[in-house]
């Protein structure tokens, strides 16, 4: 047998990182092998990978030589960066620039790059619909991410671009979960009104791209969107009703009380979500359902997730 390609994974400990590094380990007749890259070699999360037969490497997204020592000998990478670590665009960008120059040296055979839109395609600072945010971002997150594409292809590299879709994992670890009202009575609050959200479980975009690497070169230069389902808050709360075994009511929350909540990204988060709701149609036709299965035939639909996670949702 051929030796197994490696893929070297930035992020290997998170939740697409790590969902990738599963995948190629659960598969070992699929010729990859992982190469987890985590600041910390010594987490509980990096030697769990070990101990699945990862070979778990550090390096830091802000060290380009200790990423250049990560990817050599690799064939591919998958690379993510990490906005919620300290909300920086800049500091976003620079880690997207320290991994094309660390590909670019390894001289990489494909690498996915997992982005979101420039949002200020769609609504330019002097639309003042969505509120401008740290003077020249709608969506600093997304922006970001988008702004960074050209490195890549300025670079040569080999990429696909991957759009990736909200997590319904956030149900569970970012308070956006249903709540108990005065009533007593659960709310599923969300802003998106009436419009459709595409959601995605978070191991499933680690699976998603596990599946573009397996395509080899065919998906090189294209940008392919991924998620699960594309679902209103009704639906969501439907499929929460049904799992949970009481009755949860939406509430489409306003753009700006949301932006007001005052938690860290609310801002962010509030002008995102708008976003994803005034441009509905394109947002969810980026992200095909049909395409989004034949990369990931396992992908979960919200009442599979459900079905799985139910217990792990906090109902304050």
């Amino acid at each position: 047998m051929s030796e197994k390609k490696i893929i070297a994974v930035v992020g290997a400990t998170g939740a697409q990182g790590g969902g990738l590094v599963r995948a190629i380990l659960n598969d070992p007749s699929g010729g990859f092998a992982a190469r987890a890259i985590t600041r910390d070699v010594n987490s509980d999360k990096a030697k769990a990978l070990a101990a699945l037969g990862a070979e778990v490497v550090a390096a830091n997204a802000h060290d380009v030589d200790s990423l250049k020592s990560a990817f050599e000998g690799a064939d591919g990478a998958y690379c993510v960066t990490f906005f919620w670590d300290h909300f920086s665009p800049e500091k976003e960008q620079a880690e997207a620039q320290a991994m094309v120059e660390a590909a670019r040296h390894a001289n990489l055979q494909h690498v996915i790059w997992s982005t979101l839109e420039d949002t200020r395609q769609w609504v330019p600072l002097s639309d003042d619909r969505i509120p401008t945010l740290m003077g020249k971002y709608k969506v600093p997150h997304f922006d970001s991410k988008g702004e960074s594409n050209h490195f890549f292809t300025d670079a040569g590299l080999p990429t696909t671009f991957m759009l990736t879709s909200f997590y319904w994992d956030n149900l569970i670890h970012f308070g956006m979960g249903p709540k108990k009202g005065e009533d007593g009575k659960l709310v599923f609050a969300l802003p998106m009104g009436d419009k459709k959200l595409p959601g995605i479980a978070a191991e499933d975009i680690g699976k998603c791209a596990y599946g573009i690497f397996k395509r080899g070169s065919e998906l090189i230069g294209k940008t392919v969107g991924i998620a699960g389902e594309h679902l209103t808050g009704v639906q969501m709360a439907e499929g929460l009703t049904g799992a949970l075994g009481e009755p949860v009511k939406y509430y489409p929350v306003p753009f700006d009380v949301y932006r007001g909540f005052g938690f860290p990204g609310a801002e962010d988060l509030g002008n995102m979500f708008q976003f994803k709701h005034d441009f509905e149609e394109y947002f969810c036709g980026a992200r095909d359902l049909s395409f989004s299965r034949s990369i990931n035939p396992e992908i979960l639909t919200f009442a599979d997730w459900l079905a799985q996670n139910k217990d792990r949702i906090a109902l304050e």
